[in-house]
């Protein structure tokens, strides 16, 4: 089993691919790259049977609602009084919600924050792979799922304090890897995890990848499928790192 992990940018200059080689006793990273072109992901991505992309997947439905009607010159639909609450109904899909309900954070909102243009990558690069490999389920049906490296971190029990910006969270992180999952092989790519912010998340949204094909993370609810399958769902942990492990 091959699972690839796409920790996406604007540009090639940040955007970084990890594929594991999943055996019957251990695992093994046999590509890790940062500063990527899209032919070369599809091609990598395209054999594997699991992908997870570190992006949002889609828009609010709200806030396109709003952009639309506010391109067509219609009132925008709602009290003067409501302030910060419907705002953050616009800002936020419902994915996001969920995983604020779970996590306690919200993750950075695609409306509004610096997530757009890595967005509009995200929807190109969706339409090339789906050339590829068939249509793509944004609810996560499917061999692609949208992933999120941090939460996924901490869902794991793993710290994930500065890890973004600072190398020395980071050499932790790659350490304790190493020590809770033993049968991954990083492939001597230790010092490149640590120095690389990007590549670090690839390897985790590649894990996370592994764990969405087995069923190991929580599922879109059936009353939030629809909206999914239009704005995207982040596939969260339901079970730790070490229930990924190879077995015979």
């Amino acid at each position: 089993m091959l699972t690839a992990g796409i920790d996406l940018a604007a540009e090639p200059r940040g955007t970084a691919l990890a594929v594991i080689d999943w055996g019957e006793r251990s695992a093994q990273l046999s590509i890790l790259r940062v500063g990527i072109q899209d032919s070369e992901i599809v091609d990598a991505a395209g054999a594997a049977q699991s992908i997870g992309i570190d992006c949002a997947f889609g828009w609010p439905d709200d806030f396109l609602a709003f952009v639309t009607a506010h391109t067509a010159g219609a009132r925008v639909d709602r009290s003067i009084d409501e302030g910060m609450d419907w705002r953050r109904r616009l800002a936020y899909r419902e994915t996001n919600r969920d995983v604020r309900r779970r996590t306690g954070r919200w993750p950075l909102s695609v409306a509004t924050d610096r997530l757009g243009l890595t967005a509009m990558h995200c929807a190109a690069l969706l339409d090339v792979l789906a050339d590829r490999i068939g249509p793509i389920d944004r609810s996560g049906a499917g061999r692609v799922a949208e992933v999120y490296p941090s939460a996924t971190l901490r869902g794991w029990g793993f710290t994930t304090r500065g890890y973004k910006t600072d190398p020395a969270p980071r050499r932790l992180l790659v350490e304790e890897l190493e020590r809770r999952a033993p049968w991954l092989d990083l492939a001597g790519n230790q010092e490149l995890l640590v120095q690389s912010d990007d590549a670090f998340d690839a390897v985790i949204a590649s894990l996370a990848a592994r764990a969405h094909a087995r069923g190991l993370t929580e599922p879109c609810p059936p009353e939030h499928l629809a909206q999914a399958r239009r704005e995207g769902w982040i596939a969260l942990p339901s079970a730790p790192l070490e229930a990924l492990a190879p077995r015979t």
